[in-house]
């Protein structure tokens, strides 16, 4: 029995790495929120996100030097507009985490899966399926369980209509990397991207008072080196994972991101009100099911066409 589990074991663990590997990152990228709000400890934040991706930028750079010779100006028009909302999402979202919680603002950040296809069907007339809607209304619900907690309307204090601006700007981010990418080197556009990022957010920060570097500090350096790394690595992972992964399959593995970010939190001291985790437990469910494109559906869909 033994020598059959030992026969078998490695076969089931390659097949099923890209799924395992896309956990990996998820759980990566849940670390990243609490590790964002205790690095404004030593940093503005606008400052702190241009530095967090120009850390990126070199750490992709290295990886990818080869790919990096024959950029065109389409490269770079897409590297640029990418770059633009990438530097508005993550900007908007480290600002509002200065005043909410990290586990708050990772359930705030994940609605942009179910915003994807609306925004898809806003500015390109793309009907969403079914399921994104009632995704939505998911994700609604708990929009109202996490920022009112309770029955009533949405109230939305500064930090938390930050963090909803910057998931529909990473809805955007989303929405241009799949309208760019097959017209381009994905590679080169990644570079650049987070070149532009960076570069945009240096260009705003004295706009809005952040006028000084932060002191040099230990802790900022690893943290800035941390996440860094960790862009590069979730980024190639990601793009090398779900070439083989299906694509609602890797949402659902991301929905688990906001449940990690809310344990990490946690396990450092913060405490969500119960209806509060109650919502952002059902902004996941929204993301999960936005996805979910059940099988009997696309049956009547097929009959439907075929009549």
């Amino acid at each position: 029995m033994s020598a059959q589990f030992t026969s078998t074991s490695p076969s089931w663990f390659k097949q099923k790495l890209p799924q395992l590997s896309l956990i990996l990152i998820t759980l990566i990228w849940g670390t990243t929120f609490i590790i964002v709000k205790y690095g404004l400890s030593f940093s503005s934040p606008i400052l702190f996100v241009a530095m967090r991706f120009a850390m990126a930028a070199i750490a992709v750079s290295l990886i990818s030097y080869q790919h990096l010779t024959g950029m065109t100006l389409k490269e770079v028009l897409a590297g640029a507009a990418i770059g633009a909302v990438i530097a508005l999402g993550y900007g908007t979202q480290t600002v509002g985490i200065q005043t909410i919680s990290s586990s708050e603002s990772a359930f705030l950040t994940a609605l942009y899966v179910p915003l994807v296809p609306i925004l898809l069907w806003l500015l390109f007339r793309k009907k969403p399926h079914v399921m994104t809607w009632i995704g939505a209304a998911f994700a609604f619900m708990g929009l109202v369980f996490l920022t009112g907690n309770g029955f009533g309307a949405i109230q939305l204090n500064f930090g938390q209509m930050l963090t909803i601006l910057g998931s529909i700007a990473i809805a955007l981010e989303i929405i241009f990397i799949s309208y760019f990418a097959p017209k381009v080197n994905t590679r080169r556009v990644t570079v650049l991207q987070l070149i532009f990022a960076s570069i945009f957010c240096f260009c705003m920060a004295p706009i809005l008072g952040e006028t000084h570097l932060p002191d040099f500090h230990p802790h900022l350096l690893m943290i800035l080196l941390g996440l860094g790394v960790a862009s590069a690595g979730i980024q190639l992972v990601m793009n090398w994972a779900q070439e083989m992964v299906d694509p609602s399959q890797a949402a659902i593995i991301y929905a688990g991101e906001p449940i990690w970010a809310s344990l990490f939190g946690r396990l450092a001291g913060e405490r969500l009100p119960a209806l509060a985790l109650l919502g952002g437990l059902m902004v996941v469910l929204g993301v999960i099911v936005s996805e979910w494109k059940p099988k009997f559906l696309k049956r009547k869909t097929e009959d439907k066409v075929a009549e």
